[in-house]
Order: C-alpha cells, then structure tokens, then sequence
C-alpha cells in the first residue's frame, strides 16, 4: 500500500471516530446546558454584549504569537514571513475545526499553505519542533495551574485526588522529556529496534524505522545547535496562555453580576485556564471539545463559587471565538483560491510528501557548521532540506 493510501485510510477511520465523538459531545452539551438553564445562559450571554469583542481582540494574540514560534523553528537558512505563517496557522486551524479528529490534518495543513514558500519538509519539521514547545509550556501551565487551585480552593476529596495525580503526572513528563533531550535518548527508535530484534511488527518497523530516527536527529539536532532560542520560544507559548488566561478574565468580568477584586478574578481565570488546557489534552479527539468543555468548566466555577452556569456560559462564549477565527481561516481559504475540501487533499498530499521525504534529507547536526545560533546569513547552517526538490508549486 502506498504512503498515500495509508494517509487516505487513516483520514476515513478518523472522520468516522471524529463523527461517533462529535455526536457524544453533543448529547453531553445538550445535558449541561439544559442542568445550567438555558435561560440563565442566554442572559449571561446578553451581558456580555459587546465585551464579546474585547475577548475576540484579546483572542487574536493567540494565534499570532504560535504563529511568531513557528517561524522561530526553521533551520538552515529556510525562513517563513510571519504573516505567510499567521495565515498558514489560521487556515490550519480552521480545517482542523471543522474535520473530525482535526489536528490529522491542521498540522500537514499549514505546511501545504506555505508550500510555495518554503519546502514542506522544512516546514512541518519546524511544526514539530514548535509543538515540543507547546507541549512543554502546556505542561508547566497546567502545573502551576493545578497547585493554585490546590493552595487556593477548597476542594472535596475527589478533586483533590485528581489535581495531584495531574502534578505527578505532569512532572513525570516533564522531567522524563528533560532527560530524553538533555541526554539525546533515541526513545522512539530504540523501542522499534527492540521490536525489530523480536521480530514483531517487522512491516510497520521497516516502514517507518528510517522515518523515526530522521525525526528524532532533527529534534536533537535543533536543541543542540540553536539552544539560544529555547528561552525566546517558550517565552512565545508563555504568551499563549496568557492571552488565555486574559480571555478568562474579561469573560468572566463582563459576565458576572458581581465580579471580584482583580486579585480573585485573575487567580480564577488563570486556575481555569489552566483547566482548559487539561481538558484539550484529554479531549482532543472531540470537535471544539463540545461537551467535555461545559462539563469541567462548570464543574470549577462551582468550586470557585461563580456558580455551574458560569462556567458553562464561558465554555459557550469560548466556542463562539473559536468560530470566529475559523471563519476567518476559511476566509483566508477562499482569497487562496482554496475550499475546505480541496485544503484537506493539499493536507494529506504533504502529509504524504514529508513522511516520504523525510529520511532523505540530511538532519541539522549532518549539515551544522558552528553552533547554529544565528538568524542565518553568508556563514551557519548549510540547509537542512534541498528546496529546489521538495517544493512543489500549484
């Protein structure tokens, strides 16, 4: 079977999983608001009003600043304007909204935008770099999001059994991925060759044996030679979850009948937000987190003492952003001359084309001349992928 069957195979199992996923999610949406009250909603929504655009103007950071990190992640001379990047995140992003089990496809999506500016293979390269990052700023979020919650609210015996299970959890994962990039352990690559050595799954190892250590010397190869950035893009995804965090606040602000002093307001927001972020990671594999999101977001703002209807009514307003900036996406879809339908092929066509490519290229550390600090130039890093045979023009 070819590289391209497997992704089209891939991609129907997905939608079909995305589709069972998405009506569960609805039927637990539809649960939580009629316990919450949909009139009480509606009028929190109406209280709202127009502070709906401060949360969209606030929003707009999001985007933005891991758009700004993404660019920050090409090596070897390849460099991406940040407003061909913000575009490619946006119309990404979008896609992945409106596919069932998305993030199969936003990621490849971003790269297939920018193809005619910058080989696919450096791109999503640099994705995957970039959501290393992510992840990590996830996981402290979360933490210190978890030991507010703890040293701040009361919290019933449940609750506070889950939020130090998700502290170990999370630092078991942080120091674990610490010591897998500071020591450079092919993790992923020894586990195939054990299999390998075992004889199981020989098809799946030779597939994708080449594939995986590529993957992995170009992880290793650009924290080793551009350690100068690592502060600079995690301080990017810091910004992330601030905007996050400010989104909270001015919902919550504007929401309430009578919200607390800043102090109280903040620690609330950033205590949720941290929540949501639990919630994406868990639930990742439902649409918008339909449901899911009520539910636990209605479940704190009772522990927080701002009521369920609160917290529903956030993760409601907080789904009317997310649509927002998918319409926009799909705007940037259609200027490109590009429908949702035709984005997903381009998507699963790069997919493609970098899982093929990309144990053919040689990696950062094979091409790195000096330290690979630099924004590139005459001297540095040769580049890391030959542009001339992975572009492929429309």
């Amino acid at each position: 079977m070819t590289e391209g069957k497997q992704v089209e195979r891939r991609s129907a199992s997905g939608r079909l999983a995305g589709i069972i996923f998405a009506a569960g999610g609805l039927l637990l949406f539809a649960y939580y608001v009629w316990k919450a009250g949909p009139q009480s909603i509606w009028q929190n929504i109406t209280q709202l009003g127009a502070g709906f655009v401060v949360v969209l103007l606030i929003s707009a950071a999001r985007p933005l600043v891991r758009a700004v990190a993404w660019t920050r992640c090409f090596e070897g001379g390849v460099r991406l304007r940040v407003r061909d990047a913000l575009k490619a995140y946006l119309a990404g992003d979008a896609l992945g909204s409106l596919t069932p089990l998305g993030m199969v496809v936003s990621e490849p999506a971003k790269a297939a935008f920018v193809r005619d500016r910058v080989p696919v293979v450096a791109s999503i390269s640099a994705l995957a770099v970039e959501n290393l990052f992510y992840m990590l700023s996830v996981a402290l979020f979360i933490f210190a999001g978890t030991v507010a919650l703890l040293l701040s609210f009361p919290l019933n015996s449940k609750l506070r059994l889950a939020s130090y299970a998700t502290l170990v959890v999370v630092a078991v994962v942080v120091t674990a991925g610490y010591l897998v990039m500071r020591r450079q352990w092919r993790f992923l690559s020894g586990v195939l060759a054990a299999l390998e050595r075992r004889g199981i799954a020989r098809g799946f190892v030779a597939a994708r044996g080449e594939r995986v250590r590529a993957v992995e010397a170009r992880i290793y190869g650009f924290y080793e030679n551009n350690r100068a950035r690592f502060i600079p893009i995690l301080a990017l995804e810091g910004c992330f979850h601030l905007a996050g965090v400010a989104e909270v606040y001015a919902t919550l602000y504007f929401i309430l009948d009578r919200p607390p002093a800043f102090r109280e307001l903040a620690l609330a927001a950033f205590v949720l937000e941290s929540v949501n972020r639990v919630i994406n990671v868990i639930f990742k594999f439902v649409p918008m987190r339909v449901g899911v999101d009520e539910a636990g977001t209605g479940l704190i703002t009772k522990v927080l003492k701002f009521g369920t209807t609160a917290g529903v009514t956030l993760a409601i307003v907080r789904k009317a952003r997310v649509m927002v900036w998918t319409a926009v996406g799909v705007a940037v879809l259609v200027r490109r001359g590009l429908s949702v339908r035709s984005m997903a092929r381009e998507a699963r066509e790069a997919a493609a084309l970098a899982a093929t490519q990309i144990g053919q290229q040689p990696t950062a550390t094979d091409t790195a001349t000096g330290d690979g600090g630099g924004d590139g130039g005459g001297g540095g890093n040769k580049s890391v992928v030959n542009e001339e045979e992975l572009i492929v023009p429309r």
